[in-house]
């Protein structure tokens, strides 16, 4: 069959296991592919891509003590729980006078308090440490210790990790990179409602606030590889559409129905995007936003609405990758 230079046969390989080197055991695993073949691996069948999926609060809302693990290791291919590639996102669920351990072989734990009050103890620089949470309330935590999550009212928390990352680079954290933190919710939300009060908020594309830390001057994030932004949909909003190369895990906090989100890889001429995938929110659920992908919120329910999405552009913006375009 005659092959032309710029279409090559599906799946070219060219082992280098020749005649030359066949009886060296260094070489035995040495592959060569043709690049206009393996320059970009992400396909069905190698490497997965990033799927949609959205969670509804019904995982949450009733049932005993317990990590929810919003787990798509099987379509993405990782050899432990994962929401995307780098990051595990899950519902902790804890009974009144119950205790859960969070544990992960992780660098940075961010925990979002849906309802409920109790909490965190933990161990941090050979000390023991406490944060009290209540509804609305985030933190973050470093590596070191498992943590236990008491609950003094029953209580329902959005936890995500990058135990992921880590397991796929073989790697085990070695030390804290930064400081527990904790965000209380009262000073979120004031801060919030300033924000959406100044002069231009109206016609802003977000309404948003980023949360950083003061370990982490550079990136201006929740941890070095986390990033967390906390942030309000005004009623009657339709987003100009924005993509980064960043996963998004988005926690939607609180909400009305008819709000949703526009999600797509192209854009038409007017800026919109194309062909659209749907996501309808749902207070207290979650939704995947792949890398790449353009996406709009839009409110139409009369209230506002609030989201929580967490990235590992922590990661993204220390590797000047993220990549951050709008229509």
């Amino acid at each position: 069959m005659t092959q032309t230079p710029d279409r090559p046969s599906a799946d070219l390989r060219l082992s280098v296991q020749a005649e030359a080197n066949q009886n060296s055991p260094v070489a035995d695993k040495a592959l060569l592919f043709d690049y206009r073949q393996a320059a970009n691996p992400i396909r069905r069948g190698l490497t997965e891509p990033i799927p949609y999926r959205s969670w509804g609060p019904e995982l949450h809302g009733s049932g005993p003590s317990g990590i929810i693990p919003l787990d798509l290791s099987a379509e993405l291919g990782t050899t432990g729980p994962a929401t995307s590639p780098g990051l595990a996102a899950h519902f902790i669920r804890i009974e009144a006078g119950e205790g859960v351990r969070a544990a992960a072989s992780a660098t940075s734990s961010l925990f979002f308090v849906l309802s409920g009050t109790g909490v965190c103890h933990g161990r941090e620089a050979e000390q023991d440490t406490s944060i009290h949470w209540s509804e609305g309330d985030l933190f973050v935590l470093p590596s070191g210790g498992t943590p236990l999550l008491e609950a003094s009212s029953t209580s329902v928390l959005y936890w995500v990790h990058d135990a992921p990352l880590l397991s796929y680079l073989g790697v085990v954290p070695s030390q804290p990179r930064f400081e527990a933190t904790h965000y209380r919710a009262e000073w979120l939300r004031s801060e919030l409602l300033k924000l959406a009060q100044q002069p231009g908020s109206a016609s802003s594309n977000r309404i948003s606030l980023l949360l950083a830390n003061r370990d982490l001057p550079s990136t201006r994030t929740v941890t070095h590889v986390l990033w967390a932004m906390y942030g309000i949909v005004p009623d009657g909003a339709t987003q100009t559409p924005h993509r980064h190369q960043s996963v998004a895990l988005d926690l939607i906090i609180d909400c009305q129905p008819g709000v949703y989100t526009l999600v797509g890889t192209d854009l038409n001429a007017d800026g919109t995007i194309r062909n659209p995938e749907r996501i309808d929110w749902k207070a207290g659920g979650a939704f995947i936003t792949p890398p790449g992908y353009w996406h709009s919120h839009v409110n139409g329910s009369g209230q506002p609405a609030y989201l929580l999405p967490i990235q590992d552009a922590g990661l993204q913006t220390y590797l000047r990758s993220l990549d951050i375009r709008f229509a």
